[in-house]
């Protein structure tokens, strides 16, 4: 595996990077952005996967979420992958909520997604091992967070791959898809079938939850509220007694600086779980 550098710039002592390689698993060019903080220069760092949202690529989080100082002040690396294969050749549709920027962070099993649309095999093994063998980051000490469609990325992967992230947040994840129009729609696209539990953070969470510690926070003024379906994750992580918290944050919505506001928490959260 090789990669091209789109850019690098030195950002709060580190090296805020963009890169593109061609992926096997998507059958197609992929861009992904990385922030390597200056300790990497001497020994090699953990890492925190960023999984962006609907209509996201790779850039929003670098540049909206206000990551990198905090990284940088905890000796982490973060990765920012693209929510989607993209190009002529991918399959694609008219509403911004399936095809090229909704890949939902799952591998489609239908026509005509199946080709391209691997996200989870992407970012859990292809993306994984191109960063661990081009960055000086710890295999062995990773965690994942996201927002919106990237936060129900990060609760799912984050419980089916225990083993590869020691810890997860999200921040106002999609958080129960197989009961809101995001996700029985994409589902039934991708998959085939809308009662996908095996792809649903709520199912997950009920039935095996995370070995360490889950943060997530969520907007009360949040415009997609009823769509994340926040009450029924909140509900299962107490159901469960799963190690962990969930915030409502009154008066925040669903933008970036929402995200922004409570990411040095998030930051500090894995970092303990990192150490």
């Amino acid at each position: 595996m090789s990669i091209t550098t789109v850019s690098e710039n030195m950002c709060f002592d580190g090296v805020q990077g963009v890169y593109t390689h061609t992926a096997t698993s998507t059958r197609c060019d992929m861009t992904f952005a990385v922030f390597t903080p200056s300790v990497a220069k001497h020994i090699k760092v953990p890492c925190l996967w960023y999984l962006s949202g609907l209509t996201c690529t790779h850039e929003n989080a670098m540049i909206k979420a206000g990551a990198q100082r905090w990284a940088e002040e905890y000796g982490i690396a973060l990765v920012f992958p693209d929510t989607s294969p993209r190009g002529d050749d991918v399959a694609n549709d008219d509403a911004y909520d399936l095809g090229q920027g909704a890949g939902f962070y799952i591998d489609a099993t239908e026509d005509p997604w199946a080709p391209h649309f691997q996200m989870e095999s992407y970012v859990t093994s292809e993306l994984q091992n191109l960063i661990t063998s081009e960055f000086n980051i710890d295999v062995e000490e990773q965690a994942i967070t996201g927002h919106s469609m990237g936060g129900h990325g990060a609760l799912t992967l984050g419980m089916k791959h225990p083993n590869l992230y020691k810890s997860v947040s999200a921040f106002a994840p999609i958080a129960n898809p197989t009961n809101s129009d995001w996700g029985k729609k994409q589902f039934a696209a991708y998959l085939g079938r809308e009662d996908a539990m095996d792809h649903d953070a709520t199912h997950l969470m009920r039935e095996s939850g995370h070995p360490n510690a889950v943060l997530v926070d969520q907007g009360a003024d949040d415009e997609f509220y009823d769509l994340l379906c926040v009450a029924a994750l909140s509900e299962a992580m107490a159901t469960r007694k799963q190690d962990g918290i969930h915030r409502i944050h009154a008066g925040y919505d669903h933008s970036y600086w929402f995200v922004s506001t409570f990411m040095e928490d998030h930051i500090a959260f894995h970092a303990e779980a990192l150490a």
